[in-house]
């Protein structure tokens, strides 16, 4: 059997293939890239939640590839960061960083990201095309996590380019040629503000690091790695992804348009019908397990499939169909339990600010191409669009 998660059809529409795997068995073992390795992939709802709790299933990834050959070359401030550790190491870290995005700190956020949508929206033409995604999308969410790390505009780009470069599906070689570029620049970052110190969310952390003495030298570089990807790409992906979403769903589409007020409400629904992570980051098990009625052996990779599990029927009935009048609390797009996506709020904020924003200031959009050319990026491990080109 070929890896399912690696068929071109896979990236351009993986919900039939999550559904024939979700209805052979909610946990099963599947192949996964090339020489015999094989994952156990989670695809129910009820089995992925429990498994995000599971503290048998570790995300310690070095421990995990310690004793094991490898021909890559991640930089340790991407292989080792935040996301790859369990407690206690996972709580001390994700407590230096969660006040920064709480709800009420999103809040005090509000007027700088609806001035920065209107900023992006202001170049949009007033007839014509425009690709949402490059012209919205993307700077958006980058701007506002660079701006609370205190990144330089000028550097912005390269910072975008880079982070992309980590999730090329298929090309090793560029991702880690990216992990270590990102690590060096944060690196260089992290010297340039103990020299001139300024008051940003990385001057923060600089000072937890050098007063305190709460952080290694080495954690400090990887969380401002990690916050500066895991801070836009999934916000990238839940933009573009509703704004298709609605495309493809007129009535819902004219809803909200003809009362902006239900958007807030919404965004829970759009998160669940097409999440921006399709498989989470890297888990294995520490011990034998059985989930779902399936036993997993101790040590093997165990992938967990948000994507898959907002589609499961038995916990969100017609689950293909948008349905804006859904209780879709409890969906699994920004994970479940310890881990749960740290940034939620704020990309919760960004996303019904930018959608708003759109549906109130360009009525007429459209699709300026046919479904099937939309071109989608190459990775189980977000799920986005490369672009969504619109008429406006």
């Amino acid at each position: 059997m070929s890896d399912p998660l690696r068929d071109p059809r896979f990236f351009a529409d993986p919900y039939p293939t999550y559904a024939k795997l979700r209805g052979t068995a909610p946990v099963q073992k599947v192949p996964t890239g090339s020489g015999g390795h094989y994952s156990y992939l989670i695809t129910g709802y009820a089995e992925a939640r429990e498994a995000f709790t599971d503290p048998r299933l570790s995300k310690n990834t070095a421990r995990f590839f310690a004793d094991k050959p490898s021909r890559r070359a991640l930089h340790p401030a991407v292989s080792r960061n935040m996301l790859a550790t369990d407690p206690p190491q996972h709580s001390r870290l994700r407590t230096l960083v969660t006040k920064a995005f709480t709800t009420g700190a999103v809040a005090r956020m509000r007027p700088y990201i609806a001035a920065l949508v209107d900023e992006l929206l202001d170049a949009w033409p007033d007839h014509g095309p425009v690709d949402l995604v490059a012209s919205l999308a993307v700077p958006l969410p980058v701007t506002v996590i660079c701006e609370m790390l205190g990144v330089p505009a000028s550097d912005r780009p390269l910072v975008r380019t880079w982070s992309s470069e980590l999730f090329a599906a298929g090309d090793p070689q560029r991702t880690d040629a990216a992990s270590h570029a990102l690590a060096d620049y944060l690196t260089d970052l992290v010297a340039t503000k103990r020299a001139s110190p300024g008051e940003s969310l990385l001057d923060d952390l600089i000072a937890v690091r050098d007063a305190q003495d709460r952080l290694t030298e080495d954690e400090l570089v990887s969380l401002g790695v990690l916050l500066l990807v895991a801070g836009h790409e999934t916000t990238t992906n839940f933009i573009g992804n509703a704004a298709l979403a609605l495309l493809q769903h007129p009535p819902s589409l004219a809803r909200l348009r003809s009362d902006p007020r239900l958007l807030g409400d919404s965004l829970d629904e759009l998160l669940r019908f097409d999440s921006p992570v399709g498989i989470a980051t890297f888990r294995y098990s520490t011990e034998a397990l059985t989930l779902g009625g399936t036993e997993i052996p101790a040590g093997v990779p165990v992938l967990i499939a948000p994507g898959a599990a907002d589609r499961d029927p038995t916990r969100f009935p017609a689950p293909d169909q948008l349905d804006l009048d859904r209780d879709a609390t409890g969906h699994l797009a920004f994970g479940h339990g310890i881990h749960r996506c740290v940034g939620a709020p704020l990309a919760r904020a960004e996303g019904e600010l930018a959608l708003g924003a759109v549906l109130s200031r360009f009525p007429d959009a459209r699709l300026a191409v046919p479904e099937e050319e939309l071109e989608w990026r190459h990775t189980r491990l977000m799920r986005g669009l490369v672009s969504l080109p619109l008429m406006v």
